[in-house]
């Protein structure tokens, strides 16, 4: 019997990640898949969707808060922001894909920035570690897709 369970090792390996392994090259690329998203995002909060989800969630309030792109006046908890930022980057769906389908920055930024606008203004995380918790999440999702049965099958069923 293997020493750790699957999830057990990935796990580790997620946990292991740190700054050392983002490459230059992985850099360049985060910091335009970053910026693509920020662009389709702000787009996507002029859609009839988008709007929709602003409007709900601002029963939400609390003492952590982070931006909703595209409104500096309005501010909600991470996870409302995370929600309604995300839905404004895939409202338009030219968030960018990859094989199998999924669209892996849409799910993992707005979640990363409004994490990161909850930390308390002394713990703020650099601009290294935003990358990093980018490129975690991005991992992960790749990582939950290759151990996915249903998510090889997507092309077939398309």
């Amino acid at each position: 019997l293997p020493s750790q369970t699957i999830t057990g090792n990935f796990a580790s390996v997620i946990h292991g990640l740190n700054a050392n392994h983002l490459t230059d090259q992985v850099i360049q690329r985060s910091k335009r898949m970053i910026l693509d998203t920020l662009g389709v995002g702000l787009l996507g909060t002029s859609t009839e969707v988008c709007h929709k989800v602003t409007r709900y969630s601002k029963i939400y309030s609390s003492d952590l808060s982070s931006t909703i792109w595209g409104h500096l006046d309005f501010r909600l908890p991470p996870l409302y922001a995370a929600f309604v930022n995300g839905v404004a980057v895939h409202s338009m769906d030219f968030d960018d894909t990859w094989h199998p389908a999924t669209h892996p920055s849409g799910a993992v930024l707005p979640a990363v920035i409004a994490l990161s606008e909850a930390f308390p203004q002394k713990k703020k995380i650099s601009g290294l570690d935003l990358l990093l918790a980018f490129n975690v999440g991005i991992e992960v999702q790749g990582r939950l897709l290759r151990f996915s049965s249903e998510a090889r099958n997507i092309p077939k069923r398309y």
